[in-house]
């Protein structure tokens, strides 16, 4: 299908049983997300509600709540999509093979946008923020926010739309001190183009004019969250994605999207912030109240029967999850082709996508030494930590199979591997006051914080313990011994107060365990946490807590620890201190009565 609307998609799922429409009035206030989340929970349908309380326009979610129904949305083009990543990985295919890509070059030919079409729907009514459904997703939310925009900027030296970046910003609406129809929030994490566009346009000393597409064909919010290279307009992969020419025209000096549902157009001063949060975040925790650029809004367009699409994020997993899966899909192993020697790098989702990464590499440096040990593998590392958006990550644990048989996204197999061979007097590298991701509040400051590799390559030097030994069941002041999996205990402790008071009962626990250090090999990773049978309960419970709620610099001990030479290692357990701290964000949490609301719903729409 090439759909030419939302409208259309929401359409074509219905006609396929992949939509249901909820006829009573749902309360933008916290009841839409809530509902979302609890449908998005049982891998439910995509939902159309077409009776938002306070707004005459209509609301659609979970539109990309699964795998599958993300490949149906774009079932006639993925394909292409992926040939044509596929030529950009090894253009010599397209030499061998002229007459098989012929159509991957018709497609390609969908990408050129088409300025000016002939019909401007968008155009239609001009209208106030206020009219908008004002969706409220967690209950300390500052207010209303966009959570599927399509935020469309330029380039002041290089004006025009194949220079341009479109990224999915989230939007606050309402709240805070914005004043009402006339200014809203833009939030944007570090690493992202339209810092690029704003920096250019503060060094002119003029305002960005930013266009806020909502709505349109489901290409183009996909081409928003889609990491292409700086400098690749995302408007051209909507188009090919979509296999329809992104359709734009400019009104007042501001680029519109013809094709959307809904377009905000206003301007960002240099300087110019206001206080923008709290905001229910993906991973799992309010992103805080800080400074962010104010946009003053220009105008607001709406088409005639518009949607209004939104999502809910939160602890993943989520409908945004269902985002990386579809991008993996496209893009397929385009990164490891940039990288020499990498084999597979997989941002785990269950921990908030930045905090952890896996990797696979290569390790091909001294084939002729006699001892087996990381070195290629430190070179990668560094080149994924220094690429994109992987910059943002915290952990990064990396390894190198000969036989090719451990894979990054088998999350338990890959850390049993790579514990059972690590040596962590050794293969522990630390970077130290680095950038971090800016939802993430585990560091020092906003986008502060620590990095560290764990490299490791070689014969197994261990096997892991299938069961808690019983030395780590009898410490004092540490309690509730739980094995999270093969290697990893979690140890239960006192909340956390002070970095000097968990040195010293870090200290505390150094001591009992320094004189077992031979019995323990078997255990190269403790977790220290608040709850560790929360913790230990299942995978997404270990990951979640362990790789969110630390930062390596200040939160990694070691049973015998030592520095040599400016290097950290230990000589027993690597301990990782993950009780949640005091200047963490708080985790999200539903509203009771919301969720028996949503008992009624459910029941209602018959699920």
């Amino acid at each position: 299908m090439q759909y030419s609307s939302l409208e259309d998609c929401l359409n074509d799922l219905e006609r396929n049983g992949h939509l249901v429409r909820i006829k009573e009035e749902v309360d933008p206030h916290l009841e839409m997300a809530a509902l979302h989340l609890r449908v998005y929970e049982a891998q439910g349908p995509a939902l159309l509600f077409e009776n938002v309380k306070g707004s005459k326009f209509q609301a659609a979610s979970n539109i990309f709540g699964t795998l599958d129904r993300s490949k149906f949305i774009f079932r006639s083009t993925l394909q292409k999509m992926q040939q044509l990543v596929a030529l950009k990985n090894d253009p010599v295919q397209a030499l061998r093979h002229p007459f098989k890509n012929i159509s991957t070059g018709l497609a390609a030919t969908k990408a050129l946008p088409l300025k000016n079409p002939l019909s401007k729907p968008v155009l239609a009514n001009k209208i106030q923020i206020t009219d908008l459904p004002l969706i409220q997703h967690w209950p300390k939310d500052g207010g209303a926010f966009v959570t599927l925009p399509q935020v469309y900027t330029e380039d002041a030296d290089k004006p025009g739309i194949m220079s341009a970046n479109l990224g999915m910003y989230r939007i606050q609406l309402t709240g805070n001190d914005y004043e009402l129809n006339k200014e809203i929030g833009l939030h944007y994490q570090i690493h992202r183009g339209i810092g690029v566009h704003q920096s250019k346009a503060n060094r002119k000393g003029e305002p960005l004019k930013v266009s806020i597409f909502v709505g349109g064909p489901p290409s183009h919010t996909l081409a928003a969250v889609m990491p292409l290279p700086e400098g690749l307009s995302e408007m051209t992969f909507a188009g090919a994605l979509g296999g329809r020419r992104f359709r734009y025209t400019y009104v007042d000096g501001y680029c519109i999207s013809t094709d959307a549902d809904f377009v905000i157009t206003g301007d960002i001063y240099p300087n110019d912030t206001k206080p923008e949060g709290p905001f229910g975040d993906h991973l799992g925790y309010y992103s805080l109240t800080h400074p962010f650029p104010v946009m003053k809004v220009r105008q607001v367009y709406a088409r005639n029967n518009a949607i209004w699409p939104f999502t809910v994020v939160g602890r993943p997993p989520q409908e945004d999850t269902s985002f990386g899966e579809l991008i993996h899909e496209i893009a397929g192993n385009a990164l490891p082709k940039e990288i020499p020697g990498l084999k597979e790098v997989y941002a785990v989702d269950a921990a908030g996508v930045h905090p952890l990464l896996l990797a696979v590499g290569s390790e091909r440096y001294t084939p002729y030494a006699e001892t087996q040990q990381p070195a290629e593998l430190l070179t990668i590392a560094n080149h994924v930590l220094g690429s994109g958006q992987l910059s943002l990550a915290k952990f990064l644990f990396i390894t190198a199979d000969p036989n090719d048989k451990v894979h990054a996204h088998h999350v338990q197999p890959f850390m049993q591997y790579l514990l059972e061979r690590i040596d962590l007097s050794r293969d522990v590298h630390f970077y130290t006051n680095a950038t971090i991701d800016t939802l993430d509040y585990s560091g020092t400051a906003l986008n502060s914080g620590s990095k560290v590799v764990f490299a490791a390559y070689g014969a197994p030097k261990r096997t892991l313990c299938t069961e808690v030994p019983t030395v780590l069941k009898e410490l004092q002041q540490f309690e509730n011994a739980q094995l999270a999996m093969p290697g990893v205990v979690c140890l239960q402790a006192k909340p956390f107060t002070t970095y000097d008071n968990a040195q010293e009962e870090m200290n505390v626990l150094d001591e009992q365990l320094k004189p077992h250090i031979q019995s323990l090999q078997t255990v190269p990773l403790i977790i220290v946490c608040d709850d560790a049978s929360f913790t230990a309960q299942t995978e997404n419970n270990y990951l979640w807590v362990t790789y969110t709620r630390s930062n390596p610099s200040h939160d990694i001990y070691g049973v015998d620890a030592f520095i040599k030479h400016k290097h950290w290692g230990c000589n027993g357990p690597l301990i990782i201190d993950a009780r949640v701290k005091p200047h963490h964000a708080p985790a999200l949490e539903k509203d009771p009565k919301m969720e028996r609301r949503v008992d009624e719903l459910m029941r209602k729409i018959g699920m």
